[in-house]
């Protein structure tokens, strides 16, 4: 991964980072020799998310056909969290 340090952004502005993206899907950006940043395209990013959705989905379809999912009224889900 590409590292782009905080001094570079000072003096160069964006123009690192696009330079820097246009290598790779992202590029770290390092504070103090610590790398603690991370930047990426818009498309890129947009990729990501659709992916941890598509995984949020598939792991709810799992645990519904599990049978780990209750089906209860908001009462009914405030009663049991009471009992417990």
């Amino acid at each position: 991964m590409t590292v782009i340090t905080a001094n570079d952004i000072k003096r160069r502005g964006v123009v690192c980072i696009s330079e820097s993206l246009a290598h790779a899907p992202e590029a770290a950006i390092s504070v103090r020799g610590k790398e603690t940043y991370i930047v990426m395209s818009m498309e890129h990013y947009q990729h990501l998310r659709a992916c941890e959705l598509e995984t949020a989905l598939l792991e709810a379809r799992r645990d519904r056909a599990e049978g780990k999912i209750a089906h209860h009224s908001v009462e009914e889900h405030i009663k049991a969290l009471r009992d417990e």
